[in-house]
């Protein structure tokens, strides 16, 4: 499924460009991450753990920047990997496009191919496209909050803030209310009917 969302960040385009190509430093911000390894290709061992409702998944898998293409400003991160208990995996690329949003902002278009199997696959492509938006808007927050704790410190090492972990009750009510959101406005949007009319 492909899942498409526009985030805006907090910081210069230039030092979002720069914080998105260090996986290390950019793990911490998607929830529920941890990188382990990284190997000699280049490429990272990982694992996640989100918990929605009663299902708990941990994925264990590898992470790796496959394109940074700097005069575009585009980065592509390929993902993949298998649940550790049961029968599920997911494969994802993640395409980001920045573009300057003013001094102090950046404007992200994001697109992920997402392939999942087992388990997470029962709640459709509406809640985890939900999920999804819930869990970028985090991310961006955090990242938003790690350049501008490093311009403080002047260079020197400071200490980040992760992103909270991917939690079922949090993450499930953001995107049940983004959910119900979209319902509402599908039943009760502005009318397409012509205003007066014969009386």
């Amino acid at each position: 499924m492909l899942i498409e969302n526009e985030l805006r960040v907090a910081a210069p385009l230039d030092k979002v460009w720069d914080y998105l190509q260090d996986l290390p430093r950019l793990a911490p911000c998607l929830p529920g991450a941890e990188l382990t390894d990284e190997n000699a290709d280049g490429s990272y061992s990982g694992k996640v753990l989100v918990k929605l409702g009663p299902v708990s998944l941990r994925f264990t898998g590898t992470a790796r920047i496959v394109e940074a293409d700097e005069a575009a400003r585009r980065i592509v991160l390929h993902a993949s990997g298998a649940e550790t208990r049961g029968k599920g995996s997911a494969d994802m690329t993640v395409s980001s496009r920045l573009t300057a949003a003013g001094p102090n902002a950046t404007a992200m278009k994001v697109s992920q191919e997402l392939q999942i199997t087992g388990a997470v696959a029962q709640y459709g492509r509406g809640m985890i496209a939900d999920i999804t938006s819930v869990l970028l808007r985090s991310f961006s927050d955090c990242i938003a909050h790690n350049i501008e704790a490093q311009r403080v410190g002047g260079g020197v090492a400071v200490a980040t803030r992760a992103a909270a972990p991917a939690s079922g009750l949090r993450i499930g009510i953001a995107a049940a209310v983004m959910a119900l959101k979209r319902v509402l406005r599908r039943f009760f949007g502005p009318s397409t009917r012509p205003v007066g009319g014969a009386g």
